[in-house]
């Protein structure tokens, strides 16, 4: 059984690793095709407001409807779920410092990693419907995300060899803590993704009313 602490060590070279521009392969796992609608969207529209978000957060409650429904008369959402959270998770967009193309790669960058993650929630749950809409709404904000980008070509994923070597470190035989770590990587999903559309709507209103301030100046 791995323990935490090899872990810990894996998740933050292979993390590392993915963060370097150039490292890994190219990311190739997002769907070439958005649904019909998303890819007409006009490129100068907020980022933020984009109908896309509005799966993620019907996916996002539905994940803790279907936790509640396997493990019922417990109150385990979300506190058992923080024994076994991934360690070094890739990190959310900081408020100050950043620039919307840098937070846009970051999460670029994040997305592609949980791709990854995701191979270990389909072990622990084939064929189900929260791997369906977790598989499907990051391939499909990590598109729209892309479109967004200056430089996408920047954006990497893990190699063969460093998703295999990330995943056999989750490995675990008992049924019951492979399971709980797919409910953490999930829930980590849904944090990250809606703590990136937080961190975008705030870089985009201060952008706004940078534009209009600055409209005004040239009025007066």
């Amino acid at each position: 059984m791995p323990t935490t602490l090899n872990i810990q060590a894996l998740a933050a070279w292979t993390l590392a690793a993915l963060m370097v521009c150039g490292a890994g392969a190219p990311l190739t796992e997002a769907p070439s095709a958005l649904p019909l609608g998303v890819e007409e969207m006009e490129h100068s529209d907020p980022t933020s407001s984009s109908p896309v978000w509005d799966s993620v957060i019907r996916a996002a409650k539905h994940h803790k409807e279907t936790f509640e429904d396997e493990f019922p008369n417990k109150d385990w959402y979300p506190h058992v779920l923080e024994n076994y959270r991934v360690p070094s998770l890739p990190t959310k967009c900081p408020n100050v410092n950043f620039s919307k193309e840098a937070c846009l790669h970051r999460m670029a960058q994040g997305l592609s990693f949980y791709i990854s993650l995701l191979k270990h929630v389909e072990k622990a749950y084939p064929s189900s419907v929260m791997l369906f809409e977790a598989k499907r709404n990051t391939g499909l904000i990590l598109s729209f995300i892309r479109q967004k980008m200056k430089k996408p070509d920047q954006v990497t994923s893990l190699s063969s060899s460093e998703e295999e070597t990330l995943l056999s470190m989750l490995r675990n035989d008992d049924t019951f803590h492979s399971k709980m770590t797919a409910h953490s990587i999930l829930r980590e999903l849904y944090i990250f993704l809606m703590d990136g559309k937080r961190a975008l709507a705030r870089k985009e209103r201060r952008r706004g009313s940078a534009a209009i301030n600055g409209g005004v100046s040239l009025l007066v």
